[in-house]
């Protein structure tokens, strides 16, 4: 099936309801994306899919067919959200990282806290308390 993946053309042989995770992880090679509670609960496997986050553990492969899909990886490693959220101290286990990113990732520059709360809240973190991330957000965006 064709897609661009990162922004490049990807064409992936795939079963059409695997989950779009287990494609990323096991066929693309792309392990940033991270299974959490594998039910859509926590967020750590989000995924931008033409623009738009989604858990990419509750997506069948057969969605992405001509989608834009970003993950982690996208992001290149030196994405001011990355930088910010090392320098605010926003990662602690790592586990909800790569998931956080990508939801930030979609929120319209310049956004407010009550914004980045909003778009966030399907996210969930252990260790932060959360603080640290927003700042990370609000500097990153």
């Amino acid at each position: 099936m064709r897609f661009e993946l990162n922004g490049a053309p990807a064409d992936v042989e795939a079963p059409p309801m695997k989950r779009l995770l287990d494609v990323l992880r096991e066929e693309c090679g792309l392990t940033g994306t991270k299974e959490g509670c594998g039910e859509g609960e926590c967020g750590a496997c989000t995924v931008l899919v033409s623009g738009e986050p989604v858990c990419s553990c509750l997506v069948p492969f057969a969605h992405v067919r001509g989608a834009k899909v970003t993950t982690v990886e996208g992001l290149g490693g030196n994405h001011p959200l990355q930088r910010a959220f090392a320098e605010e101290g926003a990662a602690q286990c790592g586990i909800c990282t790569p998931g956080m990113l990508l939801a930030a990732l979609a929120l319209p520059p310049g956004a407010t806290l009550e914004e980045i709360r909003a778009g966030l809240a399907g996210n969930l973190c252990r260790c932060t308390g959360y603080t640290a991330i927003y700042r990370a957000v609000q500097r990153g965006k």
